[in-house]
């Protein structure tokens, strides 16, 4: 593990109880309806405007558990059980605000060296780091997660099952070579991701089982932009995030002419999800043969939308009847206009008259 002005990365500082903080960039993670989540995300920025220059925070199950950066200057739990779990565990607390104000100093070295490696002496500039594990419930199955980000690529991965690192971009290769030839910090990163992390996610889970462990269905509609364009099956408001959504045609899961969409966040905590189907090809007869269904793994529950064209929502509006509407409208309004008048000039001679 090189020095910050050797690597451009340095490792955690050297704690009694380690507990990891991470980072965003576009690494896709394997999920399956069994499988819990601990994340931690650090963002270290540079040049960047109206974003703080570093942001902490840690997701369970996709729900985000706490957060912290360099402007707020504080450690906020984001879940009710969060904060009564530290209130059982005062302790617990003092790790991330340790964390949280520690590793502002470490990330703001690490990214000043790592600008000065590749010559870098403007513009904006974003280092990253996500590390973490899953769990499966069932089967007792962990894995782990360690990489950096820099300016939006991978910059370094830990491979846990041979403990080497990979190097994606040739910058990282001499960080590489150094962090491998350090066997001891290998040997904890095995030992961190294969127990303590799984260890803090169980319990994480079973703190926060009433709200992490709860499956709620969404409200499904069918929508349409204009008469040509697919009909989305929309579902909102469901969770957990591992949600399966197709379309069927004649009772059998069908592929052509689909656009899934992604799982996205709504502000409330819940999920959504969308899932298209053209059917410019399909006769009006054949769409009784069409339908959408919504189905949460663990949950006998499934939602089932029939393709009826009297169910699909949508703001589009024929040409044929726009004018109409928009004629029908002046002339309200101008009645309206007249009437008003009328009656003005009604109450003037009024009070011109002494009555």
């Amino acid at each position: 593990m090189g020095k910050a002005e050797d690597s451009g990365v340095e490792e955690r500082p050297k704690w009694d109880n380690k507990v990891q903080y991470l980072l965003t960039f576009p690494i896709n993670l394997l999920c399956s309806a069994v499988k819990h989540s601990l994340k931690y995300f650090i963002t270290a920025t540079s040049g960047v405007p109206n974003l703080p220059e570093f942001v902490s925070f840690g997701m369970v199950n996709e729900v985000q558990l706490v957060y912290c950066d360099s402007n707020i200057k504080i450690v906020d739990p984001k879940q009710d059980w969060m904060r009564d779990f530290i209130k059982d565990d005062p302790q617990h607390m003092e790790w991330y605000v340790q964390m949280c104000f520690s590793y502002q100093q470490f990330f703001r070295a690490h990214l000043d060296a790592l600008k000065q490696r590749l010559n870098q002496t403007g513009g904006a500039h974003i280092l990253q780091r996500m590390n973490g594990c899953e769990w499966d419930d069932e089967t007792g199955e962990v894995i782990g997660f360690h990489q950096y980000g820099y300016d939006g690529e991978d910059f370094i991965v830990l491979d846990l099952q041979t403990l080497t690192w990979t190097a994606p971009r040739q910058q990282a290769f001499s960080t590489k070579l150094r962090w491998d030839a350090d066997k001891a910090r290998l040997e904890y990163e095995k030992y961190y991701f294969n127990h303590e992390c799984p260890d803090w996610l169980k319990t994480y889970v079973h703190y926060g089982r009433s709200s992490l462990q709860r499956t709620d269905l969404p409200s499904v509609s069918l929508l349409q932009k204009t008469p040509s364009s697919p009909v989305s099956c929309h579902a909102t408001g469901f969770y957990p995030d591992r949600a399966m959504m197709y379309w069927r045609k004649d009772g059998e899961e069908h592929h052509e002419d689909v656009d899934h969409g992604e799982i996205l966040p709504n502000h409330d905590g819940s999920f959504q999800i969308s899932v298209d189907l053209i059917l410019s090809s399909v006769a009006p007869e054949d769409w009784r043969r069409y339908d959408c269904v919504f189905h949460l793994p663990g949950v006998e529950d499934v939602i089932v939308t029939k393709l009826d064209k009297a169910q699909i929502r949508t703001n589009w509006v024929s040409p044929s009847e726009f004018p109409a509407a928009g004629v029908t409208g002046v002339v309200v309004g101008l009645l309206l206009l007249l009437a008003l008048c009328i009656a003005g000039l009604f109450i003037w001679r009024r009070n011109n008259n002494g009555e």
